[in-house]
């Protein structure tokens, strides 16, 4: 075992040997080494650093370069023709070769007829204009049920129950003892003492003709429609102003829907409506809008309606899910297209394309929007282009550039005229005519003044010409003149 050991040792010791050996002959062989020359220094960027930012928070700025206190990473350099250029009017020139890059679509703001398409749902629900409530005059015996129950539908006239009234009796004596009394008045007296007991007019007259009392009185339905409750039953006792029965009739119906506070604006009493049930999917039932309701809920942020809809065949069941579609009147609005607008969550910005490559960011106000297009009630002017594909980009460019939306230079002033209703400080209430140009029908509505003098000398029942203009999502007064041009 220890000769093995130290032949093992003995050929290490040779192995290493011939390992240095071959590298010093390598080494010996092979020219010496040049000294590494430094590489070239890179060429300076002659282009001006406006501030360094973080790409992952981009709208924060700093003065030097350095590590980003939001990312484990270095700020980036911001420089002045960096893909997106601030123009001297608030736009942002992006290079041709990045706009082709991001395959942008242009579209023109233009006036289209927009109608607003509002689809809500709604469940069928008893009218509650169409009820019938039977009580008893006077007190009696319940001799007989016409084994109805609560549910069921009765047609008109049929019978609930008869019911045993003492009292009549002794009055229907009373009138056929006066028929051959020459006093005409004392015949009427008793007769309308009959009236007031409850009897029926057919059932005075057939008293009258036969000369029989007949002292039980059969409760009929009022009208066809289910029977919502039924208070009698076979051996009781009635008294005087009990409910024996109510009743619900079944044509028409209502429909109940809630739309959305948003919405609530373009909805109004005796507009029609197109409602599809689940259990007829295939027909449209046509209804009328016949009341909204003036509470709006405070937890849905919704306004109720009711619709009215005709039910001859009494196929809609109360309790029935519709969807229901609402269309408003079309009218001339400057719209754009619904993909054009940026929303931000308190503002809708678009991108206004510009000659010579440049693109401005403008606030805008919308209205309704149908068919894929949307109404910009300020902001925009007929004819102007807005960026339809890619605008995200190119507003993060101008995010970078350091611009901020605005209204358009030389806002449009939507005019009309009206009548003074109230003024009350810095807010004046006017009867307005429809203003088409933001859809906008005839009502009484309050605004702010841009200035409190504009009012000066103005009364309530004055007839005004005025100009609104759109500030943020309001409108508000910004000339106003008595019967003639706003001043």
């Amino acid at each position: 075992m220890t000769g093995w050991k130290t032949s093992a040792v003995l050929l290490a010791v040779v192995a290493g040997a011939s390992g240095l050996a071959g590298g010093y002959l390598i080494a010996r062989r092979m020219p010496s080494a040049e000294p590494a020359q430094a590489s070239p220094p890179a060429a300076q960027d002659d282009r001006k650093i406006l501030y360094w930012y973080d790409p992952m928070v981009p709208n924060q700025r700093f003065d030097k370069p350095g590590k980003s206190p939001f990312m484990d990473m270095q700020l980036v350099a911001k420089y002045a023709h960096d893909g997106g250029e601030a123009g001297e009017e608030g736009s942002v020139r992006i290079a041709p070769g990045t706009l082709q890059n991001l395959g942008m679509r242009l579209a023109t703001a233009e006036r289209t007829d927009l109608s607003q398409q509002v689809f809500v749902t709604g469940t069928i629900a008893f009218n509650d204009r169409d009820v019938a409530v039977l009580q008893a005059r006077t007190g009696g015996f319940v001799e007989r049920v016409y084994r109805r129950a609560s549910g069921d539908v009765v047609e008109k006239g049929a019978a609930l129950a008869d019911i045993l009234q003492p009292d009549w009796a002794a009055a229907q004596i009373e009138f056929l003892a006066l028929r051959d009394v020459a006093d005409r008045s004392l015949l009427d007296a008793a007769r309308q003492r009959l009236r007031l007991l409850g009897m029926r007019q057919s059932e005075i007259d057939r008293v009258d003709h036969s000369g029989k009392t007949a002292a039980t009185m059969t409760v009929v339905a009022p009208v066809t429609g289910v029977i919502q409750s039924l208070e009698v039953r076979e051996g009781m006792t009635v008294a005087p102003g009990m409910t024996l029965a109510r009743l619900n009739g079944l044509d028409p119906v209502w429909l109940e829907a809630a739309v959305p506070e948003a919405l609530s604006g373009s909805i109004r009493a005796g507009a029609t409506v197109e409602a599809r049930l689940v259990a007829f999917p295939e027909e449209a039932f046509a209804g009328t809008i016949v009341a909204v309701l003036p509470e709006a809920d405070a937890v849905s942020r919704t306004v109720k309606m009711r619709i009215e809809l005709a039910n001859r065949d009494r196929r809609l069941r109360p309790g029935m899910f519709a969807n229901i579609r609402l269309g408003g009147d079309a009218m001339p609005v400057l719209t754009v297209p619904a993909e054009a607008v940026i929303r931000t969550g308190r503002r809708s910005i678009v991108m206004l394309a510009e000659p010579e490559g440049r693109f401005r960011p403008i606030e805008v106000m919308l209205g309704r929007e149908g068919g894929g297009r949307i109404a910009v009630l300020s902001g925009l002017a007929e004819g102007q282009k807005v960026v339809v594909s890619g605008q995200f980009l190119i507003d993060s460019e101008a995010s970078l550039a350091g611009l901020t939306a605005g209204p358009e230079p030389g806002d449009v002033l939507h005019r009309s005229s009206g009548r003074v209703e109230a003024i009350d400080g810095d807010e004046i209430t006017l009867s307005h005519e429809p203003i088409p140009a933001i859809g906008w029908g005839a009502m009484t509505m309050s605004f702010k003044l841009t200035r409190p003098d504009l009012a000066a000398g103005l009364r309530p029942g004055d007839t005004v010409a005025f100009a609104l203009r759109g500030v943020g999502d309001v409108f508000v007064v910004d000339q106003i003149g008595k019967a003639g041009a706003p001043k």
